[in-house]
């Protein structure tokens, strides 16, 4: 009966079997937006932590949600914040132990404790920013941009250069923010009057509606002026120094994108030692350096944008404080159809 326990024992051992989190498989794998991360920060955690990345991108946070429903399964899922909300309210991620997180005391206060997660239950920042207008200021009046905030992208004077961001929630956002709605509005006839605002820029604008193609385009002076998210713009900013961001103060989308662990992970250990390694000052640093959207940590978000720092003088790079008519969005699917719905009839518009 002994030898026989025993052999089994060796059995349970050599199959993997009574693994909590399974990071003995020396491997992670990881969902996040396209060009999201360093390569050096994969090889340097790589080295540090014997562990293998296995990275996978998507390019909006509704495919990521697909391809989830389908069965597949991924240690770390880095999203944005609405579709966090959503996750946590369906129950397909789990919550954090931040006794593994000796680091999360670095992490900016400005983007902990947002709506969608108040007490950082489920997710860690990742990388946080706004929306606002990108321009040439050699192009654009600076003065316009300021004044008139996101009507000045239907200000005829400036027809046929301009982007149009892609994005169903962001138009949506821009136009009803100029409108002074709330972006999270239920109300049909605000969601209509929003349409006409976006309406009125396909019929007289000429806008290009287009999604990263904006960034090279902006920065090699094909269009003068576009909605752009402040990270893409500060990567732009260095490289045209003609190049300037404005968030208007009709108000604009405040977003956090942020790791979360998926309610089935394998190598939840290891999903900690990455997070853990992501919030820390290096690897923080490097990556923020590389993507260009603004670090979660304190201390490299201060040292990036002083004098000598390489987003020093980068308007996009700190995006402003949250203010009282900045607003994180929120999960809301019937008002996404709707919107998605008229979104269509926006760009078909001649």
């Amino acid at each position: 009966m002994k030898k026989l326990l025993s052999i089994l024992l060796v059995l349970l051992v050599l199959c993997g079997c009574g693994k909590s989190s399974g990071s003995d498989n020396g491997e992670l794998y990881i969902f996040l937006p396209g060009e999201y991360i360093s390569d050096k920060v994969i090889s340097d955690f790589e080295k540090e932590n014997g562990v293998k990345l296995y990275i996978t991108t998507f390019d909006s946070n509704e495919s990521m949600y697909t391809k989830l429903l389908g069965g597949t399964v991924y240690d770390i899922i880095i999203p944005s914040d609405y579709m966090i909300e959503r996750l946590i309210n369906e129950k397909m991620v789990q919550p954090l132990d931040k006794s593994k997180l000796k680091n999360f005391d670095q992490i900016y206060d400005q983007v902990l404790n947002m709506d969608f997660d108040p007490n950082n239950d489920y997710s860690v920042p990742y990388f946080w920013g706004n929306v606002g207008i990108c321009y040439d200021r050699t192009l654009i009046d600076q003065a316009d941009v300021e004044s008139q905030g996101w009507d000045v992208l239907r200000n005829t004077k400036y027809k046929g250069m301009i982007y149009m961001y892609d994005s169903i929630r962001d138009a949506f956002m821009m136009a009803e923010k100029a409108l002074g709605y709330s972006m999270n509005t239920e109300s049909e006839e605000e969601i209509n009057a929003a349409y006409e605002w976006l309406i009125d820029i396909a019929q007289n604008m000429d806008p290009a509606y287009v999604t990263d193609e904006a960034i090279d385009g902006l920065a090699n002076g094909e269009k003068a002026m576009g909605m752009m998210y402040s990270g893409d713009a500060a990567l732009i900013a260095t490289e045209n120094e003609d190049i300037a961001f404005w968030a208007p103060k009709e108000g604009t989308n405040y977003f956090v994108d942020a790791m979360v662990i998926h309610k089935d992970a394998k190598n939840v250990d290891n999903a900690y030692k990455f997070m853990d390694f992501i919030i820390d000052y290096d690897g923080a640093y490097e990556n923020s350096t590389f993507v260009g959207y603004s670090s979660v940590n304190a201390d490299v978000l201060k040292d990036l944008s002083a004098e000598g720092g390489d987003f020093e003088g980068n308007d996009a790079y700190i995006p402003r404080d949250r203010t009282d008519k900045d607003e994180v969005f929120h999960n809301n699917e019937e008002v996404l159809k709707k919107i998605s719905e008229l979104w269509v009839k926006v760009k078909n518009t001649k």
